[in-house]
């Protein structure tokens, strides 16, 4: 028992000493350095820049060609994916009965008006001499009615002629407005049916437009856009799906009646000049939009931007402390960033160094130079 007194007096004393030891060491230890940090102030700059949207090309003009009579192909008149001028004639399909039963009309038509004008003579001189009392009513009653039918036989001639004549037309497909064809659907000597068969396709390219769909919460924005007619020729821009930019500037045609009651949305089409065919139908691209916020803004180097749980801050640095300052940001300008919030112009923004601080933290300007070893090495 006594053995084990002396072992708990040594250590209480071992512990006693190794404080008295470090005590005097912790009190005199030098303070941490100043981190050294990099900053730059805060400006105002000119700053413009646009909304993105997903938009696709759709030409303005766009007609599925099919015949409208049955028959075979007997020509094509046209080279695949030229422009054609309206009233081409693109397609024939067989003819012949075609001008045969408009022969047959016609001929209809000069029987029916002879048998019309004999009828009217009749009537005419059945006519006088009723009026001489020299013929019985029910003879110029009947020449009347026989007028009158032959009057009527006539007009159905005539309207059958009209009929014959449009298919007669029908056979010859034309097109019916100046575009660009497309790969014909059939070859010489297909048969084709009224309305089912595809012949091709043609579509207007110059100008073309761009369709694009926006929230229900836009559409003030854009009507209000449409409404002072797209005076600003930056408000639309199209960047192509290889990341070129569209060199024209497009304008609002039109806004969509109504909004998707499934999806909250409203599309809205873009009218874009296209005197080179470089927009095709079709196409995707995106539709940069002037965001109505531009101008001149409050610019920083995007490097000097931290996030922190969705959040964003940067360091202001106010004469030797560095201060952690929550920011709202807006869009990103190549290596800057617009600041909505949070900081003011002339505010000296730390750029480098700030990985290494703390709210409140001290702080060097100016980063140290690289030791010449290090240098040589590289």
């Amino acid at each position: 028992m006594k053995k084990m007194n002396n072992i708990v007096l040594i250590s209480a004393a071992s512990i006693l000493g190794f404080t008295a030891c470090n005590g005097p060491a912790q009190k005199g230890m030098p303070a941490m350095p100043p981190t050294p940090v990099n900053i730059v102030t805060a400006s105002v700059a000119p700053a413009v820049y646009y909304d993105k949207y997903p938009a696709s090309v759709v030409a303005l003009n766009q007609v599925e060609l099919r015949s409208q009579v049955s028959g075979f192909i007997t020509g094509i008149y046209f080279k695949e994916g030229e422009v054609v001028q309206k009233g081409k004639t693109l397609y024939e399909i067989d003819r012949r009965k075609y001008e045969a039963a408009y022969l047959q009309a016609q001929a209809n038509v000069a029987s029916a008006k002879a048998s019309f004008e004999r009828a009217k003579k009749d009537d005419d001189r059945y006519q006088r001499l009723a009026d001489q009392d020299a013929v019985a009513r029910q003879i110029l009653d009947n020449a009347r009615a026989t007028l009158e039918t032959s009057r009527s036989q006539l007009a159905a001639a005539e309207a059958n002629v009209a009929a014959v004549r449009t298919d007669l037309d029908y056979s010859l497909i034309k097109a019916p407005f100046t575009g660009r064809i497309g790969i014909s659907q059939v070859k010489l000597g297909a048969q084709v049916s009224p309305g089912t068969t595809l012949l091709n396709t043609i579509s207007s390219e110059n100008p073309i437009a761009v369709d694009f769909v926006v929230t229900e919460n836009d559409i003030s924005r854009f009507a209000a856009m449409q409404w002072k007619g797209n005076a600003n020729d930056s408000t639309f821009r199209l960047q192509l799906s290889d990341g070129t930019e569209y060199v024209h500037a497009g304008k609002i045609l039109a806004i969509d009646r109504g909004v998707d009651n499934q999806t909250g949305t409203i599309r809205i089409r873009i009218e874009f000049n296209n005197p080179d065919d470089k927009l095709k139908d079709g196409m995707s691209c995106v539709l940069r939009v002037l965001n109505e916020q531009s101008g001149n803004r409050l610019i920083i180097p995007y490097k000097a931007l931290t996030e922190q749980m969705g959040e964003y801050f940067v360091f202001v640095a106010k004469d030797s402390v560095a201060n952690q300052q929550k920011v709202q940001i807006g869009p990103k300008l190549g290596d800057r960033i617009v600041i909505m919030e949070g900081i003011s112009e002339g505010d000296k923004i730390i750029t480098e160094g700030f990985q290494r601080l703390r709210d409140g933290g001290k702080i060097q300007v100016g980063m140290p130079a690289a030791p010449q070893g290090a240098a040589a090495k590289k």
